[in-house]
């Protein structure tokens, strides 16, 4: 049986997150899970991918758990991202992340502080997010949100005819809904899509 519940457990994460992150529904997740049905080999990289593990760990075919150590890319941590109230987002340079030469490929990167609590419990204060810098967004993706020109927040998206909901995951936190005629002249402007998630403890 796959070991994908023992180690979403271990990270305190649930199974709709999971579910939500390899765009396949909870209860496929739980199939997964069960030993009921085998992903195919692109979801199962996508889960390992989440979780931080090598497929091999996951296929119980190796017991190290970590992914593999390879060339890295830097990219700036360019300072706070709220993920509660908005907070002016990017200052100075305060860090580095590294991320791998195969996703630096893609396009341009950016790392972000996270601060606040309305992501919570997948984010916590002081988390960073590995950004990729993209002007538009799908419904259902987290991203990272430019506000009146320069508050930035990290929210997951939901559009609708109307307009666009920055949604929390707490739930202590409304979603924040802006009009279409809103989204022009505020703006409200997608600055990037959230990619990767690195917990600092």
């Amino acid at each position: 049986m796959l070991r994908i519940k023992e180690v979403r457990k271990s990270q305190r994460i649930t199974a709709k997150q999971l579910a939500d992150y390899v765009c396949v529904a909870e209860s496929t997740m739980s199939l997964y899970e069960n030993g009921k049905r085998e992903p195919d080999y692109r979801t199962l990289v996508k889960i390992a991918e989440f979780l931080n593990v090598t497929t091999d760990y996951l296929l119980g075919q190796e017991d190290n758990k970590k992914t593999p150590q390879r060339r890295g890319v830097k990219i700036p941590v360019l300072g706070n991202v709220a993920a509660g109230i908005p907070i002016e987002a990017i200052t100075d340079i305060e860090d580095y992340e590294e991320i791998n030469e195969e996703l630096a490929a893609q396009g341009e990167y950016v790392a972000l502080k996270i601060h606040g609590d309305s992501m919570l419990p997948r984010m916590l204060d002081g988390d960073v997010v590995i950004v990729k810098l993209q002007d538009t967004i799908e419904s259902g993706e987290t991203a990272i949100v430019i506000v009146n020109g320069g508050d930035a927040t990290c929210k997951r998206i939901q559009k609708t005819p109307d307009g666009i909901s920055l949604i929390s995951i707490n739930p202590a936190y409304a979603p924040m809904f802006y009009t279409n005629k809103q989204i022009e002249e505020l703006p409200v402007r997608i600055f990037g899509k959230v990619v990767e998630l690195r917990g600092k403890f």
